[in-house]
């Protein structure tokens, strides 16, 4: 699969030196067996622990006996709300630090701008998730065709147990005043998990700074100079099942399977609401 991969990325749109480059590199170290062991000894060994240090005395995790109880016989589709950079990370690390045992390769598919047509965006990628962040997704319309070839290969990936892929239905980060008030789901979600039967593990994750040095110093102080509570809330896999006999390439069924998925994290995060309203009473 490895080396036809590459190519489809080149046939699909034009790519530049660089992206040829950096899109290469990274399938390299997602899509081989040996890459991809240094990448999570990698995450073991320092990324676990680097962001435990950073949030250990504001972290509350809610609901991790749905994500401990899973024996999936494919990979496993982490679904959340978004609105911090960071989300995935804080949800790998909790995940990471209970070993579960369907828990091995993460992906994170990111988009393409920056990420993968600057060095620094590979450099950033390198140090935060050993490169992890991958496939890229690319939001310029006239290279659609690209985002084909990163969905071929994420359900490919969910197809194998052990995998692990991050991915956020919105699409996009939420910036309006209101956590609580989520963006629309958009259908790509829906098409992954409708294809590749994974399960579905949906959560809400609440508290993280896009500002990572801000967010470490919140973790060191004390009273009411004390940061938010980073909250990580677990919820029980979402049931797709009774949709996988319909068109999976149907974009309305696979709009119905995201936005199902959708309704789930609204859910979580009205309990989230709901503990921060008795915790203030």
């Amino acid at each position: 699969m490895h080396a036809d991969h590459n190519a489809d990325y080149n046939a699909a749109a034009n790519l530049t030196t660089t992206e040829r480059m950096l899109v290469g590199l990274c399938e390299n170290i997602n899509e081989k067996p040996l890459p991809k062991r240094v990448q999570r000894a990698f995450h073991n060994s320092f990324g676990k622990h680097f962001i435990r240090m950073c949030t250990s005395n504001l972290l509350e995790v809610h609901g991790l006996e749905h994500a401990l109880a899973l024996s999936p016989e494919r990979g496993v589709l982490l679904c959340s709300n978004h609105r911090s950079f960071f989300d995935m990370y804080m949800v790998t690390s909790v995940l990471r630090n209970h070993r579960p045992a369907w828990f091995r390769d993460v992906y994170f598919p990111v988009r393409s701008n920056f990420f993968y047509d600057k060095w620094s965006g590979l450099a950033i990628n390198l140090a935060i998730s050993g490169g992890a962040m991958y496939p890229p997704i690319f939001r310029d319309r006239t290279r659609s065709e690209l985002n084909k070839v990163a969905v071929n290969r994420i359900v490919h990936l969910l197809e194998q147990p052990g995998a692990v892929v991050g991915m956020h239905p919105e699409g996009t980060r939420g910036k309006g005043a209101d956590p609580y008030e989520l963006l629309p789901a958009k259908p790509g979600v829906g098409q992954m998990a409708l294809r590749s039967h994974a399960t579905v593990l949906p959560m809400w994750v609440q508290g993280m700074s896009n500002d990572f040095s801000r967010q470490v110093v919140s973790n060191f102080r004390s009273g009411a100079h004390k940061g938010e509570t980073v909250r990580v809330c677990f919820g029980a896999p979402v049931k797709l099942s009774d949709m996988y006999d319909q068109d999976n390439s149907d974009r309305a069924v696979q709009q119905a399977a995201s936005d199902r998925i959708m309704q789930v994290i609204a859910g979580l995060g009205s309990e989230d609401r709901q503990r921060q309203s008795l915790h203030r009473n």
